[in-house]
This record gives C-alpha cells, structure tokens and sequence, in this order.
C-alpha cells in the first residue's frame, strides 16, 4: 500500500499554482513590470496631501512671517551705501537685528523641523489608518511607494523653500532699489539648493524613522531628539573627545594644532555643521577657507578679496557631498526596513 502524499501548498502571499514552478517564474510572476509603475502617481498624491494639509499651512505661515521679519530687519540695519559692498543683497541673508536672527541662521534652525513634519507619519501613517493594503492591492510595488512618499515630501520642501528665496529677493528689490548683481544671484541660488539638501537629511532620517516605529509620535520624538543632539550637545563632544584623544601633555604649537584639528573632524559629523559652513562660504565671499589658518599662510593674500563663485563652491563640496551621501543612506535603510515588513489586510 501506497503511504498517502499530502498536497503541495503554495507559499503564502505567493499566487497560487507557483510553488511547483521553477524559482524564476516564480520571481517573473511576482515582480512583473517595472518597479517603478505608479510612482508619478504616489507624487502627486503626496504633494497635495501636504499642499492642501492644516499642518502644512501652519508651516507657511510660520516661515513667511518670520522670513518678512528677517528680511526688514536687515534692510534696517544694511546703512552702507551701495558703492561701498559689491554683494549687498547678500546681506539679506546673513545681517541680523537682536531679537531677530539672520535669515540664514532662521532656515538652519527652521528647515529641519519643516522635513520632519513632512516625513515623520509618511510610513507609519498608511499602517495606523490601515490603508496600506489597499494601496499596496493597485499595480504599486513597495519601491515606488516608498520613493514616491519621499520624492513627494522633498519636491513640496524644495517648493516652499523657493518661494520664501523669492519673497527675500522682493523685500531687497524693494527695499534696496537695485538688482543683484550675476555674483549674487548665483551664490544665493546655490545657499537654496544647499539648503534643499540640508533639508532632505532630515526628511529622510524622518522617514527612517517613520518605517521603524509603527507610532507616528514616537518618530516624531525620535527624528526632533536627533536634531537636538546634533544642534545643543555635538558640539559640546566634539570638543570634549578631542581633549581626551588629542590631549595637549607639553604646551606645543602642534599639540594645539592636532587637537583643533580633530575637534573640527568630528564637529563636521553633524549636518549642521555641515550647512553652516557651506552658508559661510556661499554667502561670505571674502571666506577664503573653512578650516584652521595659520598667520604665516597669510602671506601674500589679499585679504578681503571675494573669491570667485567657482571657488567657493570647491570648498564646500565636501560638505554637500556628506549630506548627499547621508541621506541617500538613510533612505536606503528605509527602503530595507520596509521591504522586510509584513502587511496585511
């Protein structure tokens, strides 16, 4: 007598009838077409979900208020005449007037908590409304949903962002009388596509986050205690671990040296740093160098000299590379998180 054969069962969440077939049908059946169907779609859904949010004019108001604020109080304190600075609209961005900062110093401190209301629920926020599996059931794979949330939150920062640049360069257009010049316009366009990428780092540490806490508040707690840690405390660190790795035992010019040196690596971990210096040199033409400068380096240079657009964007492509790099990074590690999450209906 024959022993009696149970029946092969499919997989689950396989479709049905292709456990017997060889592992690449198998994989043609479940990944047909491209990944990518239905991403411009997951955009634009996106962006007018956060357009058209309560949260989202909240924000507005909250950025243009304090950008006009900005805006006048360095016209009120801009009292050189117009010959005197060849790079007076740049002045817009970095003059400050007590209680206002800059309006430079305003988007370093504003930018990163406007990514991360964007991006702290994109993920999260379709489990707990339990719409993911109807979103995921449309021909949507995870990778264009996942893309098309950031995509969407990044492109609507990117849009807010250029319009309080254009509402500054107005207030000067008023406010000055004169046009900027070519300098001018090419180093503010380049302070707002660093800017767009300072902000895309938090946008994707967000989001991150958003994939690994089901809780919506508990990665906005997470992605804000991030900020502050980089903003209040790194500072504080970088400067204490260089004291202990690079202790200064004889008082000689190099120990000092090697100790500024390293507390300047390891403050350039944190992305503000990162942003402020490339808003330093953007913005300050005369800047000539981003590191430590010695006396004797001087010799030679002309001081107050600005230096040419392409020159300072050389030296702070480092700096936007590591921003790139991080968030492209941390959108990775979203992307495996997400992968590897089960849903269901």
């Amino acid at each position: 007598m024959a022993p009696e054969t149970s029946p092969v069962l499919p997989k689950t969440g396989s479709p049905a009838g292709t456990a017997s077939l060889p592992p690449q049908t198998a994989v043609r059946r479940q990944r047909e077409g491209s990944p990518w169907t239905g991403l411009g779609a997951v955009v634009a859904k996106e962006m007018a979900d956060h357009l058209t949010s309560a949260r989202m004019r909240i924000l507005e108001l909250l950025i243009v208020f304090t950008a006009v604020g900005t805006g006048f109080a360095a016209l009120q304190q801009i009292k050189s005449p117009t010959g005197d600075d060849p790079f007076l609209f740049l002045k817009l961005f970095t003059v400050a007037r007590d209680p206002l900062p800059s309006f430079a110093g305003f988007l370093g401190f504003l930018v990163p908590l406007v990514a991360i209301a964007l991006a702290f629920d994109a993920v999260n926020g379709e489990f707990s409304r339990r719409t993911i599996s109807r979103v995921l059931a449309q021909p949507i794979y995870r990778d264009a949903l996942l893309l098309g949330k950031f995509l969407g939150g990044f492109l609507t920062l990117s849009l807010v962002l250029a319009a309080i640049w254009l509402l500054i360069f107005g207030i000067g257009l008023i406010g000055l009388g004169v046009p900027p010049t070519g300098q001018e316009v090419a180093r503010a366009l380049l302070f707002l596509v660093a800017t767009i990428i300072y902000g895309g780092f938090w946008m994707a540490l967000a989001m991150m986050f958003s994939t690994l806490f089901r809780q919506a508040a508990t990665a906005a707690l997470a992605s804000i205690a991030v900020w502050l840690f980089f903003t209040v405390f790194w500072g504080m660190l970088a400067s204490f671990a260089a004291q202990i790795l690079s202790p200064v035992q004889y008082g000689f010019m190099e120990e000092f040296l090697a100790q500024a040196k390293l507390q300047l690596i390891l403050s350039r971990i944190s992305p503000n740093t990162l942003f402020v210096e490339a808003t330093v040199a953007l913005l300050s033409p005369a800047v000539r160098t981003l590191g430590l400068i010695l006396p004797v380096e001087l010799q030679g240079a002309i001081l107050g000299a600005p230096l040419p657009v392409g020159e300072s964007l050389q030296l702070i492509w480092p700096h936007i590379t590591g921003l790139l790099a991080a968030t492209i990074l941390l959108f990775a590690g979203s992307y495996v998180s997400f992968q590897r999450q089960e849903i269901r209906s």
